[in-house]
């Protein structure tokens, strides 16, 4: 019997003390840890895809097109790109360059970069592993680089710049509307599509302007960019040159659209400063040198990361405190209002509260 009556008194007790718990919560709901909303750190953007590659083809020198077939897949715009998950689990991002009315399947085109040259495996990993008959996971589509609405059009691309584009200049052409196309490339071998640009400029005379290095061509921005309209739109996609030549050239207040290889890269800005990680109770310092990713992973090695470019999206996390220094290609305004890619944005000023 005593032990029958201690075994009642503990399980009365255990009941007192969770039902004076929840009354403690209730009444405070930040109490004991804060409890906010869901951080969004590692969710992927967009629901993934698992698509049967059905053709793979080289469309230019160190360029392959891969076809990706499904069921009933999301509408996409010209401008739009895929997220490719790779068989290492990087995940890399590249243009929709097919026709936005297929539903039964996408295409990409990818260029071999080589380390020498600022690749960091992706694109080797395209090239040597993904083969007709494989499976590949995909997220997206998503536009950051949409056709802006216009009278007319100037298109300026380099190399594999013309993957964005290509959907563009057969939208405006379908509409009737005039268009101007820019582009440049290492040789002609090397441009992928050049045949369908041309194709689509017809026997209008200056519709499409091929600059080939090997030719000893070098691009004429001022003239091809002179006098334009102002309601004509200019499209550029290639590397970071191009696009500074190409601001440089056009008054400030041009319809100008850019889409780039690679996030802006400046020093601007990087000096030190402190990280409060609010969940963990941790505050790190992140110095000029490293980033925000590399400083909380060496606290945190599960964060979750990819691209480290500021595209994929995958290392996104809420910011509760503090001014936000956003270098990334990927959010929106409304995002960047409370989160930002810690693999390359950083504090404005010298200390950011995360929700980590």
């Amino acid at each position: 019997m005593p032990r029958i009556r201690t075994v009642l008194l503990v399980a009365g007790a255990a009941v007192l003390a969770k039902r004076a718990m929840r009354r403690r919560i209730d009444a405070s709901p930040l109490w004991p840890l804060p409890t906010l909303e869901e951080p969004v750190s590692g969710r992927p953007r967009s629901r993934a895809l698992r698509l049967l590659i059905t053709r793979r083809e080289t469309v230019a020198e160190g360029v392959v097109q891969l076809r990706l077939e499904g069921e009933n897949l999301p509408a996409w715009q010209p401008g739009a790109h895929l997220d490719l998950v790779l068989p290492s689990g990087l995940v890399r991002q590249y243009s929709l360059c097919g026709d936005p009315e297929d539903t039964s399947s996408y295409t990409v085109a990818t260029r071999l970069i080589g380390a020498e040259q600022g690749g960091r495996g992706g694109s080797r990993e395209v090239h040597e592993q993904l083969q007709e008959g494989a499976e590949i996971e995909v997220r997206g589509p998503r536009n950051r680089f949409p056709l802006a609405e216009a009278d007319a059009y100037v298109f300026i691309a380099g190399g594999i710049g013309i993957t964005p584009i290509l959907p563009m200049l057969r939208a405006v052409e379908a509409s009737g509307q005039d268009w101007r196309l820019l582009y440049g490339g290492r040789s002609r071998a090397s441009m992928p599509f050049l045949e369908d640009v041309e194709k689509l400029a017809g026997a209008v005379a200056g519709r499409v302007t091929v600059v080939a290095d090997d030719e000893g061509d070098r691009p004429d921005l001022a003239s091809f960019l002179h006098d334009l309209p102002a309601t004509t739109a200019v499209h550029v996609c290639g590397p970071e040159g191009l696009m500074e030549a190409v601001a440089a050239t056009l008054p400030a207040d041009a319809d100008l659209h850019l889409e780039r290889f690679t996030p802006r890269t400046s020093t601007d800005g990087n000096g030190p400063f402190e990280v409060e990680l609010r969940r963990s109770g941790r505050t790190i310092d992140v110095p000029a040198d490293t980033t925000v990713l590399s400083a909380v992973r060496a606290e945190l090695p599960n964060t979750a990361f990819s691209c480290e470019q500021g595209f994929c999206g995958t290392c996104q996390q809420r910011v509760l405190e503090g001014e936000i220094d956003h270098r990334d290609e990927l959010l929106t305004d409304g995002e960047r209002a409370d989160s930002m890619l810690i693999c390359v944005s950083r504090a404005s000023g010298d200390r950011i509260v995360l929700d980590m």
